[in-house]
């Protein structure tokens, strides 16, 4: 079976989606994702679907999942390189990725965790 890449850029996993997600590789990558996120201490996710170009709701039920998991582990995931066939695929499917980001690029999405990252820290402060 084929495992899904995790790639640790200073303090965030990146995640890039380039083969076809079936039940088991999206079971076993969650689960690398989450143990990988606790072992590095990750702050941010950024999952690039710019290879996928087909969803349906398994995929984007698989995102939103992601997106608690790293959440309740104190990481913040942004989903970057969507195109617009599967933007609109996922409106049609009633699919909202409740608590996901988006960002047009991985560039986008690390600005996103960023500025993520300094309202937190101004947050605490005050």
């Amino acid at each position: 079976m084929d495992r899904v890449p995790i790639l640790k850029l200073g303090d965030v996993l990146i995640v890039s989606i380039q083969i076809d997600l079936h039940d088991q590789s999206v079971l076993v990558l969650q689960e690398d994702l989450s143990a990988k996120v606790v072992e590095t201490g990750a702050r941010g996710v950024i999952i690039d679907i710019s290879a996928v170009e087909i969803v349906d709701s398994f995929i984007g039920r698989m995102l939103a999942t992601i997106a608690a998991i790293s959440r309740m582990l104190d990481a913040e995931t942004i989903v970057v390189g969507m195109r617009p066939a599967v933007a609109i695929t996922l409106v049609e499917l009633g699919l909202s990725l409740g608590g996901v980001r988006t960002a047009l690029n991985l560039e986008k999405g690390v600005a996103m965790l960023n500025q993520i990252e300094n309202a937190q820290i101004a947050a605490a402060s005050q």
